[in-house]
């Protein structure tokens, strides 16, 4: 089959399309034969040897597509199933056919979404409903900010805030061309990152960017505030946070790595992904989704690097 590789760590010129093994479904997994997947920033850092991966390496966190077999054990999926799911834990999505948990799969009868919207759900979405509410544990009227509020998690942050009874949110882009792209997201502001300082105090803060907002962040919060740490964007150094300045100010700091989250706890991520699912289909969560073909891996991975993308970008595969 067809997939996208990385045969050696560097920039997005080393992406090659290849011939590679079909893989088969094992006890408790699904085989999906792949229609779209998503383009994400933790393939950019699989790319550039950040996360430990063996070469050469099939990229690709998330897909929509149809379900191609089931392996020992698995129940309540069919072969030709319209599916989204996450690959996040082993990843292989940029190819033409992936293998999955079946707890990290939702399947799509009965909804009216197309396949191409469905890829872009399962890692930023998912993200967003995971971190607020089981991270952050979000109450009815508290206040949000959103850092990258324009970009693909960012974008879906405002809105699942917005449905989990958020009061006040806002968000923060780079640049001023980002800013109306961002209030389309149920933000109530959108400001100029260097601007933050002056949006006030928040019960939560959400912050993919690290550097100077990170440490900015911490500042931001109100008492009893909790900022989850979900990225580093800005390619930035660690960002220390002193511990006795947690307890004395009553501030709370988290992380959040869905990788890691869907590994441990595939029952209650894959809950999340059926939870966005039906909330895309309703309309109550937007995403703004543009499509490239999958030979164009590495214009994806150029886009998102640049910081110049707003909404989502997925690969058509199948």
């Amino acid at each position: 089959m067809k997939a996208i590789t990385i045969p050696e760590f560097g920039g997005a010129d080393v992406l090659r399309l290849d011939e590679v093994e079909v893989p088969d479904p094992g006890p408790g997994q699904v085989a999906i034969d792949v229609a779209y997947a998503g383009a994400n920033f933790a393939e950019i850092l699989y790319r550039q040897g950040l996360a430990d991966v063996p070469l050469p390496f099939v990229p690709g966190i998330e897909v929509s597509g149809r379900v191609r077999a089931l392996g020992p054990g698995v129940e309540g999926l069919r072969v030709g199933q319209p599916v989204a799911a996450l690959t996040i834990v082993d990843s292989g999505g940029y190819a033409e056919v992936v293998v999955t948990s079946a707890e990290l799969v939702a399947p799509l009868d009965g909804y009216e979404l197309g396949l191409g919207v469905a890829a872009a759900l399962p890692s930023n979405s998912t993200t967003a409903f995971l971190v607020l509410d089981r991270v952050a544990r979000i109450e009815p009227g508290e206040s949000v900010l959103v850092h990258a509020a324009a970009g693909g998690v960012g974008s879906q942050l405002g809105q699942a805030a917005r449905l989990l009874g958020a009061g006040r949110v806002v968000g923060t882009v780079g640049s001023t061309a980002k800013l109306e792209a961002a209030k389309a997201f149920g933000y109530d502001e959108v400001v100029l990152r260097e601007e933050a300082a002056g949006a006030g105090r928040f019960d939560v803060v959400v912050d993919m960017v690290g550097g100077a907002a990170r440490r900015g962040s911490l500042d931001l919060l109100a008492p009893m505030g909790r900022m989850v740490v979900m990225g580093n964007a800005s390619g930035a150094g660690d960002v220390g946070i002193p511990a006795n300045e947690l307890w004395l100010t009553n501030r709370t700091v988290s992380g959040f790595n869905l990788a890691a989250f869907s590994a441990a706890f595939p029952e209650t991520a894959g809950q999340a992904l059926r939870r966005v699912v039906a909330a895309a289909a309703s309309g109550e969560l937007r995403v703004r989704v543009e499509s490239l073909r999958l030979e164009q891996a590495a214009q994806a991975h150029r886009r998102i690097e640049s910081g110049s993308t707003t909404g989502k970008l997925v690969l058509e595969v199948g």
